[in-house]
This record gives structure tokens, sequence and C-alpha cells, in this order.
């Protein structure tokens, strides 16, 4: 049996939507998205891994690795923040990490101890321990789960978090159409 639909009705309930405001209920409802990829930094980074400059990948022949940190290319590192860390077990004497500091410095934007992931992870907590939350006072706040390219650290859900907690109302995780509750204050009798 097939239904048969009156076309003049469906055109009466169209002037009835357009007369009718859209609103958005997620806006409507006070809810601040925060895009945590708004604290990440935004620098270039250049890699060096130790491992590359050691005997057998193992270890560091003092007369050899001060030749070959005079004689690197230090130039690639220009503008970038160096990130200097060693991929295997090998002991590195702290004065190797002076000697490279010191080769890089004049090239090098900034110079941070440990992978590229580790400098991302601490400039994002940098940046977000920077921020005016108390702008959050009261205030109901999603952070939001997805980024736009951007891979968002666990430590800055956790520095968010930590900021947010002795203003906010409450807390969500995700996207405001599908949230996970994580924080609510109770009512105050």
């Amino acid at each position: 049996m097939k239904l048969q639909v009156n076309p003049l009705m469906n055109l009466n309930n169209m002037a009835e939507i357009e007369d009718k405001k859209l609103v958005n209920r997620i806006e409507a409802s006070g809810i601040k998205t925060i895009k945590l990829e708004m604290f990440a930094p935004d620098a270039e980074t250049f890699e060096f891994d130790l491992k590359h400059f050691l005997f057998k990948g193992l270890l560091l022949r003092e007369k050899e690795f001060r030749t070959n940190m005079k004689d690197y290319d230090w130039t690639q590192t220009e503008g970038k923040v160096l990130c200097i860390y060693c991929s295997t077990n090998a002991i590195i004497p702290k004065w190797a990490y002076m000697l490279i500091t010191q080769h890089a410095f004049p090239y090098a934007s900034d110079i941070h101890f440990g992978t590229k992931e580790n400098f991302i992870a601490k400039a994002f907590t940098e940046n977000i321990n920077g921020h005016d939350w108390s702008t959050y006072k009261d205030g109901r706040v999603i952070l939001k789960g997805c980024s736009d390219g951007q891979e968002i650290p666990p430590n800055a859900y956790i520095a968010a978090t930590k900021h947010l907690l002795p203003y906010s109302k409450s807390i969500m995780y995700g996207e405001p159409c599908s949230t996970v509750p994580v924080f609510k204050r109770p009512k105050v009798k």
C-alpha cells in the first residue's frame, strides 16, 4: 500500500517552518568549547639524535665527538627548536650536551633536551599555564576531543583540567553533540 502525500500540505508546513527561527541549542546553552590546539607551539623543530655521533651507537669518544660537533652543519637548525636526545641506552656525559648547545646556539631559536614530542608536550603545558582561566568562572566547558590536524598530548588535557577545576561549573570532554562528563561542581545548599 502506497502512502499518498498532499503536496499542498507540505507547502503549508514549509511556511510554518520559515516563520520559526532556528535556534542553535548548543550555542544557547552557554557551553564554551576550548580547542586545545590553540595552545600548540608554533615553532619548527629539528631533532638531533646523539646515536649518530657515538662509536657503534653506544660509546662517546671525546676527540672524535668534538671534531664531529665542530664540523657539523649547524645551519640546518637555523630558526628551529633543537631537540637533543639519544635513541640508544648510551651513557652520555653532561658536557656533551653543553658542547652541542655551544655549537647550535648561534643558529637554533631554542635548545631543548628530549624528543620533538617531549618539546611539544612541554610547550603545550607552558602555554596552558600562561592562559587566564578565570574567564571560565561558573561556566560549562567542553575540552574538544578532536583537533584539526594537531595532535594534542595527554598532558595538555591534564593541565587544562587542573586550571579549569577551580573556576568551572562543569567540565566535559568531546564534541558539543557528544560529550563525556568529567567534572560537575556540587550545588551548594
